[in-house]
């Protein structure tokens, strides 16, 4: 839509002249064999989205962000091809239609999408208070849609190891947090301690987007969900981690998840609150939430982690994005967050 791009931040840039070289080769029958223009969606906090302009129409490019980045995370391969592949059945996942392994092209690897249009939710409301309550409900039931999918159905089945995922979960984001710590928060080895003594017995093992979140959605006037982004954590596993992380970030003004966002923070509670929308989704899943206090505070450990990566990332100088300067102060009250979540293991 009009206004959702910027300039290419200055150390953001990349080889115009080479990657347009690269696209035209890669994809002659899409973006044509004349010139490509570049710009930036400047929204997100970590992983690097730009607009080509081509004389095929607009695409959409995607690319890990500057510097070493975590394991596991920044995966654009693994976004490529679950994009690839999962549109077959789930059409909220843009399709992607290639992908670029060499890191001399753009700097880091990166693949091609297709571009959609409507509002990503940042900072404000664009959508009338009426219909509001739909795109809760729509974030719910899409949410539902894609744990119905079979991975088998669309090719993706190797995508993950379901056994065992939610111990290596809590495992993983524990080394992360190790790895990206810049001070110890007592909060945070407390909470990894009970939730690696409390693990869940799964449902099942569906798809999992592995970071639901508003933001990391488009939806148009009418409420509806028309695409969904970030999907370079995607998996096979238990599918209440991903209502866990929703339910994270289903802030009232209150909550800490919601004060991390700052101007670009939206609340949805108001028009569905957490209740509510762990009955939608138990009624669209059929799965038993008894043990949903454990992935609430699974997410939240998570999402704390996530923080203190991306804060690490401007203290090493791997970033100037004056955005990332204040997240140190937010980690603590996450993890306290986190903790107080956990009371019920």
């Amino acid at each position: 839509m009009p206004g959702d791009t910027a300039p290419i931040r200055p150390e953001e840039q990349f080889d115009e002249e080479r990657v347009a070289d690269h696209l035209r080769a890669a994809l002659p029958e899409l973006v044509g064999s004349g010139p490509i223009t570049f710009d930036q969606f400047p929204g997100g906090a970590a992983n690097l989205t730009y607009r080509a302009v081509t004389e095929g129409g607009e695409f959409v490019l995607r690319r890990a962000p500057l510097g070493p980045t975590a394991a596991g995370g920044h995966d654009m391969a693994r976004e490529h091809k679950v994009l690839s592949r999962l549109w077959r059945a789930f059409p909220e996942a843009p399709r992607s239609f290639h992908y670029c392994a060499d890191p001399d092209v753009m700097g880091k690897p990166f693949f091609v999408m297709e571009r959609r249009h409507g509002h990503v939710v940042r900072g404000s409301w664009p959508i009338p208070v009426e219909r509001r309550r739909r795109v809760c409900e729509e974030l719910v039931a899409a949410l539902g849609r894609l744990h119905s999918v079979d991975p088998v159905a669309v090719d993706l089945s190797d995508l993950g190891r379901p056994e065992g995922f939610v111990q290596r979960q809590v495992d993983g984001w524990t080394r992360r947090w190790n790895a990206a710590k810049t001070r110890d928060v007592r909060e945070m080895d407390t909470v990894a301690e009970l939730l690696g003594d409390s693990i869940p017995v799964a449902q099942g093992a569906t798809i999992l987007h592995n970071d639901y979140k508003l933001d990391n959605t488009m939806v148009d006037y009418e409420g509806n969900v028309v695409a969904v982004f970030d999907w370079d954590m995607a998996t096979i596993g238990d599918p209440l981690v991903d209502l866990g992380t929703a339910l994270a970030y289903w802030a009232d003004p209150d909550d800490p998840t919601y004060l991390i966002f700052g101007e670009g923070a939206v609340t949805l509670a108001p028009h569905l609150s957490r209740d509510e929308v762990a009955e939608r989704y138990a009624a669209a899943t059929g799965f038993d939430l008894s043990a949903l206090a454990f992935y609430q505070a699974l997410a939240m450990f998570r999402i704390t982690v996530i923080i203190q990566q991306i804060y690490v990332r401007w203290v090493r100088g791997q970033t100037r994005d004056e955005r990332f300067a204040e997240l140190g102060a937010f980690v603590p009250v996450l993890a306290m967050s986190g903790l107080e979540r956990s009371g019920g293991l």
